[in-house]
């Protein structure tokens, strides 16, 4: 694999994943962070700090965008405009229409753009999905996704809406996409939440979150969301039912999975850790690198990701509507 300029946007917890990833696969990589965490955070990992936006993006064949939801938009048309493929963490957008111009924009440019929904990587999302897409599971009808993990107080713009969207579109994208790529495209969604839903949000706040999902094959889907208080094990679990059977995992419950949540100096805070065996971000970078310098495509799109920006969004219409909400999909995609 050919080395890699790669321009790291951010210094938070999810920039802290990316950069021993990229580091990992040799990668050069300049980091920048408005908040000046950056210097820190490469030296930390043998690498280099840039002053500014646009000395980071500056020759970069990568960007890498690991900031607030509400930034990835500008940063990504940005590095698209200086020729740049990227890697955008998910969501790619608040909005449907935004994601669409992201993408759009790099397609005309000649450039890859990625969304991180680094759950398609985690080894039991993608055991499921082998399993399913084989017809191990026969006609697949009904569907449950869970995941709960500590209210991300530590970083005041998760509670903000107008910067994340909330526990919907920051946290439940993760199962709304695993969803599409298991089960087909969705036609109507139907979503409700509740509890602490404003910033700031103080330690002990908690939020849920309920979506069903109609996929035009017929299959039916519920994803549960939970910020919970800081106390709270990180946990996902699924059940699946077809005419061939069922199939349960409980990330708690197996050992060889097992995901816990993380603080203080180790991993970043909110990022799932366990055992693994390869990292899931660096098996999700390695992929992306490889397509970056002309391997495969890796198994998510930027039409993935504005997918998801769809649903998502559907179900944030439809929390403060009470009414379902039908989607109109093609190929090209339309918003809700």
């Amino acid at each position: 694999m050919a080395q890699l300029d790669v321009a790291l946007i951010g210094a938070g917890g999810i920039a802290r994943t990316h950069l021993p990833a990229w580091t990992a696969l040799g990668a050069r990589v300049r980091v920048y962070a408005p908040d000046g965490q950056a210097p820190a955070l490469a030296r930390e990992f043998g690498q280099s700090a840039a002053g500014s936006r646009e000395e980071a993006i500056e020759g970069a064949d990568v960007v890498d965008v690991c900031t607030p939801t509400d930034t990835h938009h500008e940063i990504t048309l940005a590095a698209v405009a200086a020729g740049a493929h990227v890697l955008c963490e998910k969501p790619l957008s608040l909005h449907t229409a935004d994601a669409e111009e992201m993408a759009a924009a790099a397609d005309a440019a000649g450039v890859r753009l990625y969304p991180g929904h680094v759950v398609r990587w985690f080894p039991a999302y993608a055991r499921l999905h082998a399993l399913v897409t084989g017809g191990g599971l026969g006609r697949i009808a009904v569907a449950r996704f869970t995941r709960t993990g500590r209210y991300p107080t530590w970083s005041g713009w998760f509670a903000d809406h107008a910067r994340s969207g909330g526990i919907l579109v920051d946290q439940m994208i993760h199962d709304m996409d695993i969803a599409r790529w298991l089960f087909g495209e969705v036609v109507r969604v139907h979503a409700q939440q509740s509890g602490h839903l404003t910033a700031p949000a103080p330690d002990g706040a908690v939020a849920t979150g309920t979506v069903v999902l109609t996929h035009a094959t017929g299959v039916i889907t519920q994803i549960v969301g939970v910020w919970a208080p800081p106390a709270t094990p990180f946990r996902t679990t699924f059940h699946i039912a077809g005419s061939g059977g069922t199939l349960q995992h409980d990330s708690l419950a197996s050992p060889g999975l097992r995901i816990v949540g993380t603080a203080g100096a180790g991993p970043a805070e909110g990022i799932p850790a366990g055992d693994f065996g390869e990292s899931p971000y660096v098996a999700q970078i390695r992929e992306f690198a490889d397509a970056f310098t002309g391997g495969a495509e890796p198994r998510v799109s930027a039409a993935d990701g504005v997918a998801a920006v769809r649903i998502a969004e559907a179900a944030a219409v439809s929390t403060r509507t009470g009414r379902a909400v039908d989607l109109v999909t093609s190929l090209e995609g339309t918003s809700a």
